[in-house]
């Protein structure tokens, strides 16, 4: 085995950051569409979802994303997204995966909070039998929706407290959405235990890292790519590794980035970051968590020694327990040890 693309596909993997309905397969997509003809402006021809996804901006990625979101209507359509993007997961060799789920979207359009939890769940045990996928979850806030948003996430996360639930986060644009507001459910949810996760410093600049850090106590910062313009910053996160979960792809995509030649990953792992690769929203991007690790070898010119660490850094920034820990790292080394002997 001595192929780039060859060795990225036998990398054992976890994945970070990628969003339940961002992760819906265009069949999917297409599917459900088809269900509610008429009713969607989504296209029910898989085809003609490249196009769909097409995106001017952030404001109008979050438009089509919603747009997506409606199309699940019961319990059944979220177990059957959930299994199948475990199963995507699962054939990329990802052994452990954070899926950020934001069940206000769906318990405001009429699926009860209870049989939400026990759908997610179910596909959850159902993956780990069926792929070998341990899966968990991170409940996160639409920042769009405000604090309303904040408060029912909040609640459902605390009384309903799926097994899977391991951490609390932040999405949704940053414009205009300012992260200290949040600091009063983040506190109450880290109170109880979740881990912290915001998005932050994606379309904005530094100083909503800072924000994430010192008002929603970020364990993990979601994209964060605006940290490279701030070298205090920079040294602050470097200094106390705190994981950042980068998507290339995505921040092309949405136009937070010009283009990937422009990417500041490479500063990034320059200044010392715990530097993770994810996907985001994979069909959404047009992109795969394989197709990530392909374009940071290119950005950070690394061969199979620099992509396995970045799927170490993975590793260690997840909030798997210490045994699983070792375990995927074991795999990842084992996996390398292909290549280097």
């Amino acid at each position: 085995m001595t192929d780039l693309p060859t060795f990225i596909a036998g990398l054992p993997k976890v994945e970070l950051h990628v969003h339940h309905v961002g992760s819906a397969s265009p069949r999917i997509v297409a599917e459900l569409a088809a269900r509610h003809e008429g009713r969607t402006p989504v296209p029910a021809d898989p085809e003609a979802l490249a196009d769909y996804f097409e995106f001017r901006d952030f404001g109008h990625f979050i438009e089509v994303y919603l747009s997506v979101v409606d199309l699940i209507r019961d319990p059944e359509d979220v177990w059957i997204l959930t299994h199948e993007v475990a199963r995507e997961l699962a054939r990329q060799q990802v052994r452990y995966a954070e899926l950020t789920i934001t069940p206000y979207s769906h318990v405001r359009r009429g699926i009860p909070a209870p049989a939400f939890c026990e759908a997610i769940e179910d596909a959850r045990k159902r993956a780990s039998v069926d792929f070998g996928l341990d899966l968990r979850w991170c409940f996160d806030i639409p920042g769009e929706a405000g604090l309303p948003a904040a408060e029912e996430t909040l609640r459902i996360a605390l009384e309903e407290r799926p097994d899977g639930l391991i951490s609390f986060g932040l999405g949704g644009p940053e414009i205009g959405v300012p992260r200290p507001q949040f600091r009063p459910y983040f506190d109450r949810a880290r109170a109880a235990g979740l881990r912290s996760v915001p998005h932050a410093g994606e379309t904005t600049g530094p100083q909503t890292v800072w924000d994430a850090l010192n008002e929603l106590g970020a364990e993990r910062i979601g994209h964060g790519i605006s940290a490279a313009q701030d070298p205090e910053l920079l040294a602050y996160l470097a200094e106390r590794q705190i994981g950042m979960e980068i998507c290339p792809t995505s921040n092309v995509r949405t136009r937070a980035v010009a283009s990937l030649d422009e990417h500041p990953l490479p500063r990034l792992v320059e200044a010392g970051l715990l530097v993770t690769i994810n996907s985001d929203d994979p069909p959404m991007f047009g992109t795969t968590l394989n197709d990530e690790y392909a374009v940071a070898a290119r950005l950070l010119g690394v061969g199979p020694q620099g992509l396995a660490g970045l799927a170490r850094n993975g590793v260690v920034a997840s909030f798997l327990d210490e045994a699983g820990k070792q375990r995927i790292t074991a795999e990842i080394d084992a996996h390398l040890a292909t290549v280097t002997g």
